[in-house]
């Protein structure tokens, strides 16, 4: 009780101050994106956690944003601000406080004020659009071709705190309870200037050994079965085979008997297969009992994760029908969804159902935390 008692005191408010210890990075040189392991050190006492759980990290902005922030808005670097009661420097406040990369609402108001030709009142006003339109681009991006002088005052009443990213934890306590590892693709882009992804790139560029802040954001539906005999179906296509690492090595662990069958994918074999050479080590040990494997861009015809499952209907329908938890982690917008039109089929088909059936097996599949998605 004592330790948990602990670890409780630890929260996104009260963060664990600690150390990052690896940064590797998971794709190769040439590959497109940048999927890098992180692992954080955790002193005995400190955060508590379990497989599927996420962990929260607070970046600070790179001094480069916020120099040229600076710049742009004309503002002093040493102006006193009050911050949750404390007096800072601006730059100290623009460092770690304030989000300064996000375009919203009130920061395109501020804009349309100065530049009301511009249609940003309009953006500002359909948050749908806004989404859309702000991809790829930040606040110093806009105030590069649309400057803007106003009052310190004016810029504090129009910027977000920052706030924490949370992203799943990819190990298990059970292999090694003093760390904690997450799996993360760093987010640059942009012409000319490359811009960065606040937290990815924080955390992609700090050397073993950086100071960081951590808080576990626990998942309580999300993590492999209490019984270790009963099958897992797991599917995590990119960074969402993160929570599933951390399931195998939970099962590897307890040295539970249950058959575990793994779909990833992504896009190039050669460049983007993570953990390659760990999931062929969790096949030999009888651990990873089926991999299946999508790699949409190595051939003519694009392969996803969900086309693998259906040409394994059958079987997929077999496992699920002995009881197999289906967990899927990763992309909402397409991958989830295309998954959960396969599933629904799958159970149609070989569970000769009904669509109307099928969609009521599923939704108690869900009741039952039997079919759990982590998306995002």
């Amino acid at each position: 009780a004592l330790d948990e008692a602990v670890a409780e005191s630890f929260s996104r408010k009260n963060p664990l101050q600690t150390e990052l210890i690896e940064n590797v990075r998971l794709t190769a040189a040439e590959s497109d994106k940048e999927v890098r392991r992180f692992a954080f050190t955790l002193p005995d006492d400190t955060l508590i956690y379990s497989a599927g759980d996420a962990l929260g990290v607070w970046p600070t902005n790179r001094p480069a944003v916020v120099e040229e922030w600076l710049a742009r808005t004309g503002l002093d670097a040493d102006e006193p601000v009050i911050v949750d009661g404390r007096r800072r420097t601006l730059v100290e406040a623009l460092t770690d406080h304030y989000d300064i990369t996000r375009i919203t609402p009130d920061f395109l108001r501020l804009l349309h004020k100065r530049h009301p030709a511009a249609g940003f009142a309009a953006l500002a006003d359909h948050p749908g659009d806004l989404r859309t339109w702000a991809w790829g681009r930040q606040t110093v991006d806009l105030l590069a071709t649309h400057p803007v002088s106003a009052a310190l005052a004016d810029w504090l009443t129009v910027l977000k705190p920052l706030t924490p990213r949370l992203y799943s934890i990819s190990s298990s306590p059970l292999s090694d309870p003093g760390r904690v590892e997450i799996t993360v693709s760093a987010v640059r882009f942009g012409t000319g200037t490359t811009r960065h992804g606040v937290c990815s790139a924080f955390l992609a560029d700090s050397d073993p050994g950086a100071a960081m802040r951590v808080f576990v954001a626990p998942n309580k539906r999300f993590g492999p079965p209490s019984d270790g005999e009963v099958p897992m179906i797991m599917v995590g296509p990119g960074t969402g085979i993160a929570p599933f690492r951390g399931f195998l090595h939970d099962r590897a662990s307890t040295g539970a008997s249950g058959p575990n069958w793994l779909f990833f994918g992504e896009r190039h074999e050669s460049t983007d297969f993570l953990y390659r050479d760990e999931l062929a080590d969790l096949t030999s040990a009888g651990v990873l009992t089926k991999l299946d494997l999508a790699f949409s861009r190595d051939q003519e015809q694009k392969v996803y994760v969900q086309d693998r499952m259906r040409a394994s209907a059958g079987e997929v329908w077999d496992w699920i029908h002995r009881g197999a938890h289906v967990y899927v982690c990763g992309d909402a917008g397409q991958m989830a969804r295309d998954v959960d039109v396969a599933l629904r089929e799958i159970v149609a088909e070989h569970g000769r159902m009904s669509p109307r059936m099928a969609d009521s097996y599923v939704a108690a599949l869900a009741a039952e935390a039997r079919y759990v998605r982590d998306v995002y």
